[in-house]
């Protein structure tokens, strides 16, 4: 059965999203959906909320299903019971409805994985038990599946058992990272499932402990000594974990992804870890491309498992990064697709189609505008400031002050001072603005709370109403 659509748009966007649909209709060969627009008296679609649409909307006709713009904010489950029919939120932008209903638009699953990630607190020796567990919470809410212990080398861990203890107690799975055969003893005696890292001069440790081993060369990029201990293991049918170990650029990072990939083709069906710090910690670049880039290898190599660290404050996501490129490789291999149009989360800085309208549709809608209040929008050739008295083009925001008239007006000065620096931030780094949204940045973006933000700019309408009567 085609779908009957009805879209609710406002006065200001109803032009516009007809031309789109129209474009979407003609490019569906045959058309998905037939689909009529209301406009429900707003001028600006974002301004729209549950509970005026219910006012305002009598009856959906034969609509088996309304469309509201994707910044409609409030909960659409009385608005459905009303309606009596699904209601749900498009786009945030209009311009991207085409990839809403197309195979791009339709929201991947990436529910599923297959790479554990490790999150090693390296200064486990000077935290407390307590302090631990605190960062063991925070790893896993970032997505960690393995909470490992960093031991640092010539420093006692006291009380490394306590804290295996308590991170087992609290629920985590526990590695220890440690050269010391000593402390890996300890550590699972204690309870640890993982011990990192054993070679084959240390191999002897798993018959006196049950945790499942990672396996490394005995010394640097010796690979023959890795599939003796490799080999070790498979004769004792003992489960491990084989690692033969990321180095960093400059330091034998090419030979070391080479050593991956004979580890993988010698072995086809054993467990692999790659240790990702060497490049995420070491390497002055945004950590998103860095992730995104080795997770394309690990999965093209099938590798299990990484150990991921979040040490300099220029690699503070790391672990959320990981998580969300195992999930897109994973997604993209199993559709075997190219790695697009999963996720935003690993676009920190740039857009992929950073402009949604271009100069000649900023001024067709501008010249629409019957009331005082400035809308911001985003071009290629800079800002556009605009109100019924006229619009403005500038690439520097200190450029709009002296015609805006706001210099007796604090409250909507401030509102448009923090808009401008928004909107010049997203012109430079080719980033998508929406006016009163935040930025994104991908994973390094939080959920913003909106009602101080429109609090504020009705205060500042209303301040600016009353200066006018008076």
């Amino acid at each position: 059965m085609t779908d009957k659509l009805l879209f609710l748009t406002g006065k200001l966007a109803e032009k516009s999203l007809h031309k789109v649909l129209q474009e979407i209709q003609a490019n569906l060969n045959p058309p998905q959906f037939k689909y009529r627009v209301e406009q429900i008296g707003v001028s600006v679609a974002a301004l729209m909320t549950p509970d005026m649409i219910a006012r305002r909307l009598k009856d959906v006709g034969d609509a088996n299903k309304v469309i509201l713009p994707g910044l409609c904010q409030g909960d659409l489950g009385p608005l459905e019971e009303k309606l009596g029919v699904p209601v749900e939120r498009g786009p945030e932008d209009l311009k991207d409805l085409p990839q809403y209903f197309g195979h791009q638009g339709i929201a991947p699953d990436l529910s599923q994985h297959n790479v554990q990630i490790f999150a090693e607190i390296v200064d486990a020796p000077d935290l407390s038990v307590d302090e631990i567990v605190a960062k063991a919470e925070r790893f896993k809410q970032q997505g960690a599946d393995v909470i490992d212990l960093g031991c640092l080398p010539g420093k006692p861990f006291e009380h490394l058992a306590d804290a295996v203890k308590a991170l087992k107690s609290a629920g985590f799975v526990v590695s220890v990272d440690s050269m010391s055969v000593h402390d890996l003893r300890t550590a699972g005696l204690a309870g640890a499932d993982y011990m990192l890292s054993l070679t084959e001069k240390s191999i002897d440790l798993i018959d006196e402990v049950a945790a499942t081993p990672i396996l490394i060369p005995a010394k640097p990029g010796n690979m023959a000594s890795l599939y003796r201990a490799i080999e070790y293991c498979l004769r004792k049918n003992k489960p491990f974990i084989a690692d033969a170990i990321l180095d960093p650029i400059h330091f034998g990072l090419t030979n070391s992804i080479v050593r991956y990939s004979k580890l993988r083709k010698k072995y086809p069906d054993i467990p692999i870890m790659m240790g990702v710090g060497n490049l995420t910690e070491l390497t002055d670049a945004d950590t998103t491309g860095i992730n995104a880039l080795l997770f394309g290898m690990i999965s093209e190599m099938n590798i299990n498992a990484v150990l991921a660290t979040s040490v300099s404050a220029h690699a503070v996501n790391a672990i959320a990064e990981a998580d969300i490129a195992r999930r897109v490789m994973h997604r993209a291999k199993q559709d075997n697709r190219l790695p697009r149009g999963y996720s935003n989360g690993l676009l920190g800085l740039h857009d992929r189609k950073p402009f949604s309208y271009d100069e000649a549709e900023i001024q067709e809608i501008a010249s629409q505008i019957k009331d005082p209040s400035f809308r911001i929008m985003v071009s290629e050739q800079g800002i556009h400031v605009y109100n019924r008295d006229g619009l403005q083009l500038n690439q520097d925001p200190f450029e709009f002050y002296a015609n805006l008239g706001v210099e007796n007006d604090a409250s909507h000065a401030f509102y448009l001072g923090v808009e401008l620096a928004r909107a010049q931030i997203a012109w430079q780094l080719k980033k998508r603005y929406v006016q009163d949204e935040e930025l994104q940045f991908g994973v390094a973006s939080q959920v913003q709370n909106k009602q101080p933000k429109k609090a504020h700019r009705e205060a500042s309408i209303q301040e600016k109403k009353h200066q006018s009567k008076t």
